[in-house]
């Protein structure tokens, strides 16, 4: 009866161990969703990683894009998607950020921008030069990333149906799945009449009509005037930056110093640009 007690006792506690060294000897893969995905990791490429489960034979392809890390039996981890980090200022954002997709990294995409006059909506004409100013400074101050230009941006918006008006429809991350891109440059520009100046100037003239060189035949006289208003306006520009995953990483508003009479926004916005998180110099 001893013996047999002993032997069960013995049997368990292989059982156990095998158990702790199959575990032990299991590749893990952990997805961007949460998914762990236990078994033997068969092959990795450039974009997948070949996966068979315990106990299986069928091979599973998944995309690196969809992996957050493996840890491989050995112990060892490798990092397959992490989020990237353009400025010290997305470690102290508050929102949880995911990891973006692979086809979406360190892209970008600059929307039409708003137009208004004294807080009204104005031409479109304005916010499209805007966005085309955007895209042109960034493509000289952006090293490292790809930028969308403004005439494929407006195409694919148009073709998913995200117009001015329902562009409120649409999350950030909807609009980037959208256009491919992992970053959103949206902005606004204000033009709110100022004072105006005015300036006036008078001519005179006097003629003098003389009879040889003595005596004075007549003198006459006429004159003209003409005044000048000019209208002067105040501009601001305020522009935003959203990644795929719905978080803002830069929202700041720029006044011009001095009001100006061809409402010109140029100095506001390279203002703005130049202090955002994807400016390089």
């Amino acid at each position: 009866m001893k013996k047999l007690y002993l032997w069960l006792i013995v049997s368990l506690i292989s059982v156990n161990l095998f158990a702790q060294t199959n575990t032990a000897k299991q590749d893990i893969i952990q997805k961007l969703n949460g998914e762990e995905m236990k078994g033997k990791v068969v092959k990795v490429t450039d974009s997948d990683v070949t996966f068979i489960y315990d106990g299986e034979t069928a091979e599973y392809v998944v995309k690196k894009s969809d992996i957050a890390k493996i840890v491989h039996s050995s112990g060892r981890i490798e990092i397959i998607s992490q989020q990237s980090q353009p400025s010290q200022d997305r470690q102290k954002d508050p929102v949880s950020m995911s990891a973006s997709p692979a086809d979406h990294h360190n892209k970008i995409a600059v929307l039409p921008f708003t137009y208004l006059m004294d807080n009204q909506p104005g031409a479109d004409a304005i916010g499209l030069k805007a966005q085309e100013d955007t895209y042109g400074f960034l493509s000289q101050h952006s090293a490292g990333y790809t930028i969308l230009d403004s005439r494929t941006t407006n195409a694919m918006l148009a073709k998913a149906g995200v117009t001015r008006d329902k562009m409120i429809s649409f999350t950030m991350k909807e609009i980037c799945d959208i256009l491919g891109v992992e970053y959103i440059v949206d902005g606004i520009v204000t033009q709110n009449k100022g004072y105006q100046t005015s300036s006036s100037s008078e001519n005179s003239n006097t003629k003098v009509k003389r009879d040889g060189d003595k005596d004075v035949k007549g003198i006459s006289s006429y004159g003209s005037s003409s005044s000048n208003a000019v209208q002067r306006y105040d501009v601001a520009v305020s522009l935003h930056i959203y990644m795929d995953n719905n978080a803002s990483i830069y929202s700041q508003t720029h006044k011009a110093f001095l009001s100006n009479t061809d409402g010109s926004y140029a100095g506001p916005l390279e203002y703005l640009l130049k202090r955002c998180p994807l400016y390089r110099k």
